[in-house]
């Protein structure tokens, strides 16, 4: 389980689409593309709520305004060790900056981890604040996102990425 109780989630209208927001007392645990590969919906026992989600929207607010935000919300990510140390690294790309998988997996001491360093970012539960999208193939190409590559190419080029990348 990606959340655990009690769980309150709300609803974000975006850009790219509807978000589902999830937080645990402990933080943000979930931030998923409704019609993501991996979405996850409310369970029993999760509770709709606005209260606990005031700073993640007004910061995904400023972000989808094109401001380059600092997403500064606890988080309470549930996953394996070396997913942790994905998801932990991937918010070292900067607003703006993109990296390769094989970059990323260097960066975390696992050179020769790139699948496996896929396979966690694809289960990325905090999409766009744990940056997923800023993982790029290594000759710059756009490689598969769950919120599709169309949501992958706007947050990008929102960023300020440049097209020619993509």
């Amino acid at each position: 389980m990606i959340c655990v109780s009690p769980t309150f989630y709300t609803e974000f209208a975006s850009p790219v689409g509807p978000l589902l927001l999830a937080a645990t007392g402990k933080g943000l645990c979930g931030l998923w593309f409704k019609d993501a590969r991996h979405a996850v919906g409310p369970t029993t026992g999760w509770l709709r709520s606005e209260e606990p989600f005031a700073a993640v929207r007004q910061a995904l607010t400023q972000y989808f305004e094109g401001v380059p935000v600092a997403f500064d919300v606890p988080l309470d990510l549930k996953g394996s060790d070396f997913q942790r140390s994905v998801w932990q690294a991937l918010q070292t790309i900067p607003y703006g900056k993109t990296a390769s998988y094989g970059e990323l997996a260097a960066a975390i001491g696992r050179p020769k981890a790139v699948r496996a360093l896929g396979a966690a970012n694809g289960r990325n539960p905090v999409s766009i604040i744990v940056p997923c999208h800023r993982v790029i193939g290594a000759e710059g190409a756009l490689t598969g996102y769950a919120g599709g590559l169309f949501a992958k190419r706007f947050l990008l080029e929102l960023e300020g990425r440049s097209s020619r990348l993509l």
